[in-house]
Parts: structure tokens; C-alpha cells; sequence
């Protein structure tokens, strides 16, 4: 029988120094640790139903500390502090308050011109990307809807968004919205 006291000898190291990676800082990468080994604590019943410990704990752990980033993204509503890189997505890390008003009008631009340059494509990569970004129809949906393929479905959608990606590069008008890549 595994018990939490085996669990953290054999990854109490593991655990502190992936908790050091996350925060780059000592006290904040024990406080992690706690309220880690706390969770685990609290699901002390449910140990022997794991079949991959270190994944499970590892699992814990960044999800321990996003929210523990985002409740302080939330409290302090600026990241003062933000590590040069993470190992978690940014988007994530990201607070959803309200937009300001120039942002507004900035999001209802861009949505105009997305859709306008949608029309401008040709009708069946049209089709896909409506069905699935604006009826958000599933894969498997809209495969039955257009009579083919999964794989064609997907292939259309690269083919859509790269179609998409070109027509917005191309408008020199859009200089100020499209990030070249």
C-alpha cells in the first residue's frame, strides 16, 4: 500500500525542484510545495487507483500553480514579477475582465475584416471554416454535412486558415492588425 509519506520520499525532490522551475524562487517554490503536498493529502484515497504517479503529481503541481498565478494576476490585475519564460501557455495566464472601449472597437474591426476576407475565399474552403468557427459545427459534422472525409475536413481547414492567413498578409490596409510570420 502506497502512502503519502513513500509518495514523498520518493518525489519530494522531484516535486520541490519542479515547483523551483515554475516560480524561479525559493519561498514562493515551498509555499507551492505545501499546498501541493496538501492536495495530496486530500486525495490520499484515491493513490492506489493511479497508475502513473509522477505524471499524477506533476499534474498537481502545474495545476497548483496556475492557479495560484492567476489568483495573483487577478489580485494585483498587472503582472509586476512575470518570469522571462514559462512552462505554461500565456493565454492561461491571462485575465478575462472587460475590454476597454478602444479594444472593442479594435475586436469589431478585425471581426469585420475577417469575415470579409472570408467571402473572399473560394466557396468549398468558405464553407468549412463558416461551419466550423461560426456554426461550430463538429469534424464529424460538418464531414457529413459536405459528404467526405474527416481527413479531408481537417486538410480544408489548414488549407482555409493559410488561404485566410495570405489574403490578410497581402492587404496593406491591414499592416496595423497582421502580425507577419
Amino acid at each position: 500500500m502506497t502512502t503519502v509519506q513513500n509518495l514523498y520520499e520518493e518525489y519530494g525532490k522531484y516535486t520541490y525542484h519542479l515547483c523551483l522551475k515554475l516560480t524561479r524562487n525559493k519561498e514562493e517554490a515551498e509555499d507551492l510545495m505545501q499546498d501541493v503536498w496538501v492536495k495530496i493529502v486530500r486525495y490520499e484515497g484515491k493513490i492506489e487507483t493511479v497508475d502513473k504517479m509522477k505524471a499524477w503529481i506533476t499534474t498537481i503541481c502545474m495545476n497548483t500553480f496556475r492557479d495560484r498565478y492567476r489568483k495573483n494576476v487577478r489580485r494585483n490585475k498587472y503582472v509586476m514579477n512575470q518570469p522571462d519564460s514559462l512552462d505554461v501557455p500565456i493565454l492561461d495566464l491571462v485575465p478575462s475582465d472587460t475590454l476597454t472601449p478602444g479594444e472593442t472597437i479594435e475586436k469589431e474591426d478585425m471581426q469585420q475584416i475577417i469575415q470579409q476576407k472570408i467571402g473572399e475565399l473560394d466557396g468549398i474552403y468558405r464553407k468549412t471554416i463558416e461551419l466550423f468557427y461560426v456554426s461550430q459545427y463538429s469534424l464529424i459534422e460538418i464531414a457529413e454535412e459536405m459528404k467526405v472525409s474527416i481527413g479531408t475536413v481537417k486538410s480544408r481547414l489548414f488549407r482555409a486558415k493559410k488561404y485566410l492567413r495570405e489574403l490578410m498578409q497581402k492587404d496593406e490596409s491591414l499592416t496595423e492588425y497582421v502580425v507577419q510570420i
